[in-house]
């Protein structure tokens, strides 16, 4: 699922940490490399995201402060007054050419927070203050697919479990649900899954399991008793777009028992205009990113009538499966 660290870098203040020395013991033979912090090495000048994605390095750090952020305009809040996600990880061991990561960060490298409890005492004092809180966990990386050095999934849904004002959004591309499987479901939480058709899995989201993989994994999620969102987000307008989204409507339908699902999001492609100009000096090789898009307030998506017609064939070939009411729109 991921090539083996080869170069660990560790700010002074963690070098420490029990968490530190056990993701540390999964990865001995990677060269470890004191640093006074983190951002010393993930934001210096001069470095080629495309290269470092091939080789990542692991950097392990101490969150020192914005513990909690305002939800982005860029993704559903599912109508909660308080939506908020965190950065436990910054960056992904999946390579997609759509992600706004790209865009957001000078590395390719990936930070990881060791310093899990500040972020619990942070989240007790929001709910102490706003009595309710909607936190999506998996939002500058896939957390579920680090679980296996980086079990912080697991830590937090032990944590929700003492707060139940808590609601949790954990997003993932990956097939990892077995190793939180042994936990108990909790109504709090919400297992989300982006669904792409194989296509686009092939050549867009590289690395990533295939659709047969995640959608086993979903069935087997529903079946253990946990809610699950299902996100078709970003529908990309690809050659033959209808003829694969068509499809991919009528695999999930046939393969997923549509009353385990609490949710279907359906999204478009939207991007930062400045995070988009970085991507594509990055990947100029990517068809999808040199769309004419649609530009308004710094926004890029497709264009109203292309948004319209995706509109018009995605929603009814899902509805010919799921609830209408079980359909949540994500677009600008």
């Amino acid at each position: 699922m991921f090539k083996s660290f080869s170069h660990i870098y560790i700010e002074e203040t963690v070098a420490d940490h029990f968490r530190t020395k056990e993701i540390l013991s999964k990865f001995p033979n990677a060269i470890q490399i004191p640093i006074r912090h983190y951002k010393d090495s993930f934001n210096r000048n001069s470095q080629n995201f495309r290269i470092q994605k091939q080789s990542p390095k692991l950097v392990l750090a101490e969150k020192k402060e914005h513990f909690l952020y305002p939800g982005s305009d860029f993704s559903p809040n599912f109508s909660h007054k308080h939506f908020y996600y965190n950065t436990l990880a910054l960056n992904c061991i999946y390579d997609c050419e759509y992600c706004y990561l790209q865009g957001m960060f000078p590395s390719a490298n990936l930070v990881l927070f060791v310093n899990w409890e500040d972020f619990f005492t942070e989240t007790k004092k929001f709910l102490d203050n706003h009595g309710s809180l909607y936190l999506a966990l998996s939002y500058d990386t896939d957390l579920l697919a680090l679980e296996s050095f980086f079990p912080a999934t697991k830590s937090w849904i032990q944590f929700a479990s003492t707060e139940p004002n808590l609601t949790l959004e954990i997003r993932t591309k990956s097939t990892n649900f077995q190793s939180i499987s042994h936990l108990t479901p909790n109504p709090n939480i919400i297992l989300a899954w982006t669904i792409s058709p194989q296509i686009v899995i092939d050549t867009i989201e590289h690395g990533t399991p295939s659709l047969q993989a995640r959608i086993k994994t979903i069935q087997k999620t529903i079946e253990a008793g946990w809610k699950v969102r299902v996100c078709i987000d970003p529908v990309l307008r690809i050659p033959d777009w209808k003829i694969h989204y068509l499809s991919l409507a009528e695999l999930l339908g046939k393969e997923l028992n549509p009353k385990g699902i609490t949710e279907l999001s359906v999204g478009g492609f939207r991007m930062n205009l400045d995070f988009l100009k970085q991507i594509t000096d990055k990947r100029k090789d990517s068809s999808i990113l040199f769309h004419p898009f649609e530009k308004k307030d710094k926004i890029v998506s497709y264009s109203k009538e292309e948004t319209e017609e995706i509109l018009h064939v995605i929603i009814p070939s899902f509805e010919k499966h799921f609830d209408p009411s079980q359909i949540n729109l994500s677009y600008p």
